[in-house]
């Protein structure tokens, strides 16, 4: 489980830093140092939240259930939102779920980007 472990966490921080560009850009003043590696992020964002919601599911199924994967998942939620459309049967309660969610987009960013980071570092 240790790679899951990091490729979760890999996905935390990138997810994070996706949906919490808007507060991240406001902190960092004029450097564009988030706005810069979220335009390299960009392209992979389905990727990233596809990542966001498998990997923390493989977890709870293996007997680890965490807020922290929880809050990975809702962000996971928030980056496949222009995905729904391609699930038909589905569409209408996800994106239901991703309107409720979308005020705290930022908050659920900087959280995943905190988890991430203090993962990796073996805080958590």
């Amino acid at each position: 489980m240790a790679l899951t472990g990091l490729l979760l966490d890999i996905a935390n921080i990138s997810g994070g830093l996706l949906l919490g560009l808007a507060t991240l850009d406001k902190w960092d003043g004029e450097a564009n140092f988030f706005n810069k590696i979220a335009g390299v992020l960009a392209p992979f964002q389905t990727v990233i939240g596809g990542a966001l919601l498998v990997l923390p599911i493989l977890g709870i199924f293996s007997g680890g259930f965490s807020i922290y994967g929880l809050v990975s998942i809702v962000g996971g939620l928030l980056l496949l939102t222009h995905v729904f459309g391609k699930v038909p049967a589905l569409e209408e309660t996800l994106r239901k779920v991703s309107d409720k969610l979308m005020p705290f987009k930022a908050i659920i960013g900087i959280a995943l980007l905190a988890i991430g980071v203090l993962s990796l570092l073996h805080i958590l």
